[in-house]
C-alpha cells in the first residue's frame, strides 16, 4: 500500500509539472485574451490547415505521440482530444489516429496498473465488480469489447478496473481499439463540424447557428442516441 501511495504521489507531481511547463511556455507567448479571441482560433485553423497540406504524416505523428502520452501517464479523458483531433486533422483521419492512440495509451496504463496497482484495485473495486467475474471467464475479448462500448465508467478507471479479470494485453487493446470507435467518431465529427463553421464565418456565429448547423446537429443527435443506448445497456451489462 505504501508502494501505491507513493506512485501515485510520483504521478501526480509529474502531472503539475507538465502541466505547468506548458502553461508557462503558453503564456509566455500569447496572452488569455489572445487564446481567446475569435481571430486567433480562425488564424491557427489555418496555420494548422497548412501543415496538414504539406506534412499530414508529421502531424499525424505528433497527435499520435500526443494522444497516447495524454492517456499514460498524464491521465486525460478522451473527449478533450477527440474534439481537437476533429478540428485539426478532420473527422475521417483525426477518428483512426485518435482511436490508436487511445489504445495504445489505454494499454499502457493497463499494463502499468497490472503491475503496480493491481492489490489496490483489488481491495477498492473487486467487491463491486465481481459479478463481472464470470462473464469475463466465459468470453473475455466479447466482454472486453461490450465493456469498452456502453463505458458508464471514467476513462482512467476503465482502464484499470480489467486488472481484476487477469485479462489479455492483446485483447485489452483490440477490445478498446473497436470499443470506441462510435463515440470517438461522434465526438471527433463534432469537433470537425466547429472547424469548417470557424472557417466559413469571419465573425464569431452564434450558438444557435452553430448547434442547428447540420454539421453539428446530426453529430450531436447521434451522439445523444448513443448514450441513451448504452445507458440501458449498462443496466443490463453490469446487474448482478
Amino acid at each position: 500500500m505504501e508502494k501505491v501511495k507513493k506512485i501515485k504521489i510520483y504521478i501526480g507531481l509529474l502531472y503539475l509539472v507538465t502541466v505547468g511547463i506548458f502553461l508557462y511556455f503558453l503564456f509566455s507567448k500569447f496572452s488569455l485574451q489572445e487564446l481567446s479571441s475569435y481571430e486567433f482560433i480562425k488564424d491557427n485553423i489555418e496555420y494548422f490547415s497548412e501543415i496538414k497540406t504539406k506534412n499530414i504524416f508529421l502531424l499525424s505523428l505528433f497527435f499520435l505521440i500526443f494522444t497516447i502520452l495524454w492517456v499514460f501517464p498524464f491521465l486525460g479523458f478522451g473527449s478533450p482530444i477527440a474534439l481537437l483531433a476533429g478540428f485539426i486533422l478532420g473527422k475521417w483521419f483525426g477518428t483512426f489516429v485518435v482511436i490508436l492512440g487511445l489504445s495504445i495509451g489505454a494499454s499502457f496504463l493497463y499494463i502499468f496498473a497490472n503491475f503496480f496497482l493491481k492489490d489496490f484495485v483489488q481491495d477498492k473495486f473487486l467487491n463491486k465488480f465481481q459479478n463481472l467475474e464470470n462473464k469475463f471467464k466465459k468470453s473475455e475479448f466479447m466482454y472486453l469489447l461490450i465493456y469498452r462500448f456502453i463505458g458508464g465508467i471514467p476513462w482512467q478507471l476503465s482502464c484499470i478496473l480489467p486488472t481484476l479479470f487477469n485479462v489479455r494485453v492483446i485483447n485489452f487493446f483490440f477490445a478498446t481499439l473497436i470499443g470506441i470507435i462510435p463515440q470517438v467518431f461522434l465526438v471527433v465529427s463534432i469537433g470537425s463540424g466547429l472547424e469548417t463553421i470557424i472557417g466559413q464565418n469571419l465573425k464569431p456565429p452564434g450558438v444557435m447557428d452553430i448547434i442547428f448547423s447540420s454539421e453539428i446537429y446530426f453529430p450531436l443527435g447521434a451522439f445523444f442516441i448513443l448514450i441513451i443506448t448504452t445507458i440501458f445497456l449498462r443496466k443490463i451489462f453490469y446487474k448482478k
